[in-house]
């Protein structure tokens, strides 16, 4: 059973490492174009889309190496070491960085619905740039502090996982109150913006599609990394178990798998984002058909 699994994974993520770097490539390039989309979004994006470059492009490779070396039972050796630390590095620094980016798209859309006009003045490019800064020292230290203490890393991870999560939860649930509670505020808000700035009404519009936009991201977050999170307290409160190892292996692809699914996501619910994509993909299948 256990060997079956090994193999289904190599599989699973070889095949899904080559879609989050070619997504991704792609997504990265999109991003580069102009875009009607918030500044703000547009930052964190490309943010969280290196991030799951990376997951394609280093963790996912490794990743197999190790399940082909333990396939193997080919572990008592240094390469098998080497193999493994580069992994879970590798592995820390490019999930907590795409981690924490969600949590600052969470927190940038309820500054966006909360702060209305102010958020602008507030949420300067500037900023916004030091946040994605922050994130990656951030996820960097993390990633350093879990590698030297090993005997609490399921501890460390399973803490700053759920406040994530917790935090996240929060921001998206105060946007819905607010846009339930508030849309007259927002309509006239839009009529605002028309009158005094010259711009068309969609602008809050726009703020609320890129809220809903992000929410997706989230939502398939969770998904994705949830179950690991699980496994992991599972694991803290039952010790090692054979099914249980089984099911780490899957819950290890699904989080991997999260870096195909969020540039198909920028994709399906941004519009401008789609279309940028397409007019790439356009430009580049002629010159693979010849």
């Amino acid at each position: 059973m256990m060997q079956a699994s090994i193999i289904a994974n190599c599989v699973f993520n070889a095949f899904f490492g080559f879609t989050a770097i070619t997504f991704n490539i792609v997504t990265i390039l999109a991003l580069r174009k102009p875009l009607t989309i918030p500044r703000a979004v547009k930052t964190l994006l490309m943010s969280l889309a290196v991030a799951d470059l990376g997951v394609g492009l280093l963790v996912q490779p490794l990743y197999v190496a190790y399940l082909v070396m333990l396939k193997q039972e080919n572990t008592q050796n240094s390469t098998f070491e080497i193999v493994s630390d580069l992994w879970g590095n590798t592995a820390y620094f490019f999930t907590y960085a795409s981690f924490f980016g969600v949590v600052a798209l969470a927190a940038d859309r309820f500054l966006a619905i909360h702060l209305h006009l102010r958020y602008q003045e507030l949420v300067t490019h500037k900023r916004v740039v030091a946040v994605v800064i922050f994130i990656w020292i951030l996820s960097a230290i993390l990633t350093i502090l879990i590698g030297r203490t090993p005997n609490v890393e399921a501890f460390i991870v399973i803490t700053v996982d759920s406040v994530c999560y917790l935090t996240t939860a929060w921001f998206y649930f105060k946007i819905y109150l607010t846009v339930r509670h508030h849309s007259n505020q927002i309509h006239v808000l839009q009529e605002q913006l028309a009158q005094n700035n010259g711009t068309d009404m969609g602008n809050a519009e726009r703020e609320r599609k890129a809220a809903v936009g992000t929410f997706y991201v989230y939502v398939v977050f969770l998904i994705c990394c949830l179950p690991l999170t699980c496994c992991m307290i599972i694991y803290l409160s039952i010790g090692p178990h054979t099914v249980l190892t089984n099911l780490e292996l899957y819950t290890e692809m699904l989080t991997y798998l999260n870096s195909s699914l969020n540039p198909l996501i920028y994709s399906w619910k941004m519009k401008h984002v789609r279309h940028a994509i397409m007019e790439i993909l356009r430009n580049i299948l002629p010159y693979l058909h010849n």
